[in-house]
């Protein structure tokens, strides 16, 4: 197959930046091919030249989402070493929707939120974007473990699974509500949750047994 030519490549790449912004703002249902070939300033014998239709293109653009994540390029940070970097993951997510004054949610829930039954492919790219998300997430809490500052019956897998459906929920919430405080009491919540799985934190005092009379 010939490789394009950069002004091709840059073409090509334009149309998935303006599909992405398309499909995170108003929902790939509302998003019509049409409507990317003209934000996208370019014809349709280019659009189709480079995609077949709209469910490749929806696939493309999954595609370059997962490999910003896999090359740590994302404009989120998903290389936790930390509670503090999982509290400035949960943060980052809804600084981004600040950004768009709460009025867009996650752009793979946007996406996640109108797959079918027949948006296998579709949901297969969402389902391996979340389970690399999931798997940053998992081997920082092996570490922790491994290293003693995580509690022995801490489940690693449950409580990655859990900071993605919260974060997922709260800005959901935040989106609906027009509102940051709703998503990010939701991180206050969740990060009070998870200092509890520290070796290091101090157990909860008794409550004083009240005398009889």
């Amino acid at each position: 197959m010939k490789r394009p030519s950069a002004r091709g490549a840059e073409t090509r790449l334009r149309i998935l930046r303006t599909a992405a912004d398309l499909f995170h703002k108003q929902g790939v249902r509302a998003t019509s091919p049409d409507d990317i070939i003209e934000a996208s300033r370019t014809g349709k014998g280019q659009f189709y030249h480079y995609f077949k239709g709209k469910e490749d293109l929806i696939h493309e653009v999954l595609q370059v989402y997962l490999k910003e994540i896999e090359s740590n390029t994302a404009p989120l940070s998903y290389e936790i070493t930390s509670l503090d970097d999982m509290e400035r993951w949960f943060q980052a997510n809804i600084d981004l929707q600040k950004r768009f004054d709460m009025t867009r949610g996650c752009p793979f829930g946007t996406i996640g939120n109108e797959v079918t039954n027949g948006d296998e492919l579709i949901r297969q790219d969402l389902s391996l974007i979340f389970e690399v998300m999931k798997s940053r997430i998992v081997a920082f809490l092996v570490r922790e473990k491994a290293a003693g500052r995580l509690v022995e019956d801490a489940r690693e897998q449950a409580i990655a699974d859990y900071c993605i459906a919260l974060i997922q929920g709260a800005m959901l919430m935040g989106k609906i509500k027009r509102d940051a405080n709703v998503a990010e009491a939701a991180i206050g919540e969740a990060m009070a949750h998870l200092r509890r799985y520290s070796a290091r934190a101090s157990p909860m005092p008794a409550r004083p047994r009240r005398s009889s009379p």
